[in-house]
């Protein structure tokens, strides 16, 4: 769908900032020639309006606009 914003999921690793979470989203990947499973992790800025989200917390996340210089994305809810 045309114009649609990407969706991840990810746990909460800091809070220290105001109104603001930093979500570790880790996925999966096929190593090409030897078929191993990699783990890659990386660290994403989302805004939180409400300031709900705790360390810990599993979020899901939606591409914004640009909110500061770092921080593009925005929690939608509080999976777990």
């Amino acid at each position: 769908m045309p114009g649609s914003r990407k969706v991840m999921e990810g746990k909460v690793v800091s809070t220290k900032m105001q109104k603001t979470v930093v979500v570790e989203v880790e996925r999966t990947t096929r190593h090409s020639l030897y078929n191993k499973v990699l783990r890659h992790r990386k660290n994403y800025l989302a805004h939180d309006e409400t300031e709900e989200c705790q360390e810990g917390n599993f979020v899901r996340i939606e591409e914004t606009r640009p909110l500061s210089h770092r921080k593009r994305w925005r929690v939608i809810e509080i999976v777990r």
